[in-house]
């Protein structure tokens, strides 16, 4: 491996599944744009990559990275049919470690830093034999890194399941969590998922910088609690880099041209876009419910509709072609007439930055990922949280009750079935009611910080990577 001293050179790794890749790619093309960084990025792939395949061309054209895939392992003597996503996440990663070690001894130039993201805490050793410094990619926010470091502390203090606890947990400085808020591999001390999320939050604190998708404005007293020796600081001791809002660009509309048409014809702020991102599903109850709400909302709407999961919410599942036929068959009788005129019903996927960077959407009802709510944010469109699965409750409180764009329902979606009549409501007051008013405002104000964030002269990403490139060329 030979020393390159033209530019610094950061290579990035990304665990599988779409809402880890995009933020690592676009992490990828800033350290590039803004910081004149050579950038290579491996990527872990999943068992089931073809979307993700896609998502890699699309992203890197005009090619500004290296993309390096590393085939995934055979762990199906390590997992069963009840193996939770994140012991899954967590096995695929620790099985490519050999791979990945392997792949970044070939590499012709010496990597200046090691960036990992989410579930790649255990390749830490590859950065420690290589002499690189390591840093960690939180594509989350600055509250979620707060829960995991503190996570292997509440794991010494709390007694029982933190589900059945009757009052918030106190995280040092920042806004405490409901039991009913924590993440899902909380739900359960006694699944394997719990203890790779413990052994998360105590590996983490080893790496020589944390990257967050978030900026200075947005979570101040969560970042100045990460900050602090005497608080969460005394735990990360490393250095805090806010890298965000990372957001996809516009993509091609591609055979969506007649969605585009429709919404171009509609007034400004007038249309709710509906999407649960790509791995969320409804139940056919909940389906029938969210299909009542939004047609006695008598708002217009765009839906990213998909068949309801077998069981439960939040599944992840192949969806058929979406035909009128097919879609027909799990929505109330005569809803795609009804709503013939102000709905457009879109099966599977739609493009996103594209929907809510268009004049005419006034309005997102989502599951609450962080990718989306960065979109969403950065478009200055208010939101209905609709969260589903991973820390999606979290993201939920975090921008109905501090960030203040978003309303939520009074039960999380997870604990029972949202009805009709509070699903009008919620799409109302964000979209026509007076209440809302200071929602959408807020919403606007925020694509202000945003923008300031993403500015050249003063932003705060282009400072954190400033520091970092210099830290990089001078370790």
């Amino acid at each position: 491996m030979e020393t390159s001293i033209s530019k610094p050179h950061a290579v990035l790794i990304s665990s599988p599944g779409l809402g880890h890749l995009i933020p690592v790619l676009e992490l990828g093309k800033r350290l590039v744009t803004l910081q004149n960084f050579e950038v290579t990025i491996f990527i872990v792939a999943s068992q089931t990559s073809a979307a993700e395949s896609e998502m890699i061309q699309a992203a890197m054209s005009p090619k500004l990275c290296q993309l390096i895939e590393i085939p995934p392992s055979d762990i199906s003597h390590l997992v069963g049919p009840d193996t939770a996503v994140v012991t899954i996440l967590a096995i695929m990663m620790r099985e490519s470690k050999s791979a990945l070690r392997a792949a970044i001894s070939t590499l012709k130039s010496r990597p200046t830093a090691m960036i990992f993201d989410l579930f790649g805490t255990e390749s830490f050793e590859i950065a420690d034999e290589l002499e690189i410094p390591k840093y960690y990619f939180v594509a989350s926010h600055a509250w979620f890194l707060a829960l995991t470091v503190y996570t292997p502390i509440l794991d010494k203090l709390v007694q029982g399941q933190y589900v059945d606890q009757t009052e918030p947990f106190d995280i040092q400085g920042c806004k405490s969590l409901r039991p009913e808020e924590v993440v899902d591999p909380m739900f359960d001390r006694t699944n394997q998922q719990y203890f790779e999320y413990v052994r998360m939050g105590t590996e983490i604190p080893l790496c020589d910088g944390v990257l967050i998708n978030t900026w200075e404005d947005l979570q101040p007293k969560a970042l100045a609690a990460l900050r602090d020796d005497k608080l969460l600081g005394g735990i990360v001791k490393a250095p805090i880099y806010t890298v965000g809002p990372i957001v996809r660009s516009l993509e091609p509309t591609g055979s969506n041209k007649e969605l585009f048409d429709w919404l171009d014809k509609q007034p400004s702020d007038s249309v709710l876009y509906v999407s649960l991102g790509s791995g969320g599903t409804l139940s056919y109850e909940q389906t029938i419910e969210l299909a009542w709400g939004l047609e006695l909302s008598q708002q217009r709407f765009i839906w990213v509709v998909r068949r309801p999961a077998a069981k439960g919410d939040g599944s992840v599942f192949t969806v058929g072609s979406g035909g009128d036929d097919e879609l027909s068959s799990f929505l109330p009788e005569g809803f795609l007439n009804r709503i013939n005129e102000v709905g457009k019903l879109v099966p599977k996927w739609a493009p996103q930055v594209n929907i809510l960077n268009h004049p005419s959407v006034g309005g997102f009802l989502s599951h609450s990922g962080w990718n989306s709510i960065m979109e969403s944010i950065s478009n200055g469109v208010p939101m209905i949280a609709w969260p589903l699965y991973a820390e999606q409750r979290m993201n939920a409180t975090l921008i109905a009750e501090e960030l203040g764009v978003a309303v939520r329902p009074k039960i999380f979606p997870s604990k029972r079935v949202v009805g009709r009549e509070e699903i009008m409501m919620m799409v109302r007051r964000i979209m026509v009611d007076k209440e809302g008013h200071a929602i959408r405002y807020r919403a606007t104000e925020l694509k202000h910080g945003a923008e300031k964030a993403l500015s050249y002269e003063g932003g705060s990403i282009y400072d954190s990577l400033s520091l970092l490139a210099n830290k990089c060329k001078h370790p």
